[in-house]
């Protein structure tokens, strides 16, 4: 849908569809059709459905760029960027993600201690247990729905297990995160908003008053400049939570296997030295970066002779940073070997809180699934669709192996 009314700042010549972020599922692979072909193309353009609601916005593609607008946080601010609190008529932060230094600052200080990699390695032993629990359910099937039978259910039930909250609420908890991050219908993010609101409210109160050792105990404890955080403030790290826990993960694990499905080379490499799968992932999750998240311009700058103004949004495409040709070499080829610095957890003061978990399971997802089943490839004749959204995601993918 083309813009008509376009602000005075935005050439005509740089307005276009942002072909990432359709929300609608396409079998036309992202990776090595629609971002090579934005490579292409200007530095700096103005999409037209950028946004949920098809609202438009800035993309900038190149890594050396989004750097810069990570970085500078000065003139590109995270307040009120989500736009959940506004849609149902409030004003709450979700923390830390829509804040800003100072402020940003002191609630990571609080959480930095609770997401370290030590920490995170200390819940090795459930996070395998539980992978292995799915896999056992399929493993001597010989097939397999991979996105329904385990990289949905696997990270989400780590989710669930961190928060002690019920396993067997799942897929409602996968209702309304669908409403939030994946729909254009406005009314249904608002019903999803309110909905996850009164749950998290709910289970916030019960650990007031019952407190154990999940990550909702441990908010209520946390402090900020020599305080305990505020009700409004423990449920807005809850939000956090929710949104960081129920989708990227589940995202990353289904294209990863995609690509080991459809790359037998690949996954045999992965078979015959099971130690290089630390460095694989992370070229994986560099060419396979799947979250579009949002700045907004907090005074007019500069870039590439275009002026975003204050006010204007900024889209931070990862797939875009991740695979551009000026700071990757030839970005469409997987090599196990680049050692790459990517740009899939973001980069600066907001650099994903969840990074150090998502690794993990990344890895044991990937160690107990080779470990467990022989090769492994996608139905024949089987299509890939790919959900392109501001989390791009595989939305099937039936797999086959010998029994």
């Amino acid at each position: 849908m083309l813009v008509i009314d376009l602000p005075d700042n935005v050439p005509r010549q740089l307005v276009m569809p942002f072909a990432l972020t359709p929300r609608r599922a396409t079998t036309v692979n992202p990776y090595t059709d629609i971002i090579p072909r934005l490579h292409e193309g200007p530095p700096i353009f103005y999409g037209t459905d950028v946004f949920p609601g098809r609202q438009p916005g800035w993309v900038v593609r190149r890594a050396e760029d989004l750097r810069k607008i990570y970085a500078d946080t000065d003139s590109f601010g995270k307040r009120g960027n989500t736009g959940f609190a506004a849609g149902i008529g409030e004003s709450w932060d979700i923390i830390p993600t829509e804040l800003d230094p100072p402020r940003h600052t002191g609630f990571r200080n609080a959480l930095n201690p609770v997401f370290s990699p030590k920490r995170m390695g200390e819940l090795d032993g459930k996070v395998r247990l539980r992978a292995r629990e799915y896999i056992d359910k399929f493993k001597d099937r010989g097939e397999c729905d991979f996105i329904r039978d385990f990289a949905i259910p696997f990270p989400v039930s780590i989710f669930l297990d961190l928060l002690d909250l019920p396993q067997e609420e799942m897929q409602q908890f996968l209702d309304w995160e669908f409403s939030l991050l994946h729909t254009d219908d406005m009314e249904d993010r608002v019903k999803g908003t309110r909905a996850v609101k009164a749950y998290l409210l709910n289970a916030i109160e019960d650990r007031r008053k019952k407190p154990g050792d999940d990550l909702i105990s441990i908010a209520l404890q946390l402090e900020y400049e020599g305080r305990k955080w505020t009700p409004e403030e423990v449920f807005g790290h809850c939000f956090n939570l929710y949104l960081g826990g129920l989708d990227t993960v589940s995202a990353n694990i289904g294209l990863h296997f995609q690509h080991l499905a459809t790359h037998p080379a690949d996954q045999d490499a992965l078979r015959q030295n099971p130690a290089s799968a630390t460095v694989a992932i992370e070229e994986l999750l560099r060419a396979y970066a799947a979250v579009t998240t949002f700045r907004i311009c907090t005074k007019d700058v500069m870039l590439h002779d275009v002026t975003i103004r204050a006010g204007d949004r900024v889209a931070m495409s990862t797939p875009l940073g991740s695979n551009d040709p000026e700071a990757f070499e030839a970005p469409t080829q997987i090599r196990f070997d680049r050692r790459p610095s990517h740009l899939t957890f973001g980069y600066g003061p907001h650099r994903c809180l969840g990074a150090h978990l998502a690794r993990r399971e990344l890895q044991i997802a990937m160690q107990e699934m080779l470990n467990t089943l022989p090769a492994f490839t996608v139905q024949p004749g089987f299509d890939v669709p790919f959900y392109l959204s501001n989390i791009i995601h595989v939305e099937s993918l039936p797999l086959v192996w010998a029994r």
